[in-house]
């Protein structure tokens, strides 16, 4: 059975090689200990694509965190609000941003992570080759 192209969506959430869908795109698959949280290989380990394109290259992954964060806000209040429902004249709006911000806050880690899969899958699209010669291996 030839190979299938692994599908994007699982590929993203297992934080798979945009490249190859295959390789880890971090070093430890649990986000403990915190200090390894970031910690990716220089290469992917099936295909060789880089996983850092050009120096400083995860710093565009702030704004993705953010709209992440923002997202997360905002499916927090609507779900609060849906759940328990939201009125000025009993402080629970305030009960609702508390409730919002300890979910982001306790998420942050793999947002984190999540949000440098999905830039390098921005600038990498799916089967393009390896990006190391063979003498490079």
């Amino acid at each position: 059975m030839p190979d299938s192209k692994p599908a994007l969506i699982p590929s993203v959430f297992k934080m798979k090689c945009p490249n190859c869908r295959k390789g880890n795109m971090f070093c430890t698959p649990a986000i403990f200990p915190m200090k390894r949280l970031l910690d990716m290989p220089e290469r992917c380990e099936v295909c060789g694509q880089k996983m850092e394109l050009e120096i400083g290259f995860y710093y565009g992954t702030g704004y993705v965190s953010y709209a992440l964060s923002v997202g997360l806000l905002g499916v927090c209040f609507i779900a609060y609000w849906l759940i328990l429902g939201l009125s000025y004249k009993d402080n629970s709006i305030f009960f609702a941003l508390g409730v919002a911000v300890a979910v982001v806050l306790l998420l942050q880690p793999w947002l984190m992570r999540i949000s440098r899969v999905l830039y390098l899958y921005m600038f990498v699209k799916y089967g393009r080759g390896s990006t190391m010669k063979s003498e490079e291996y």
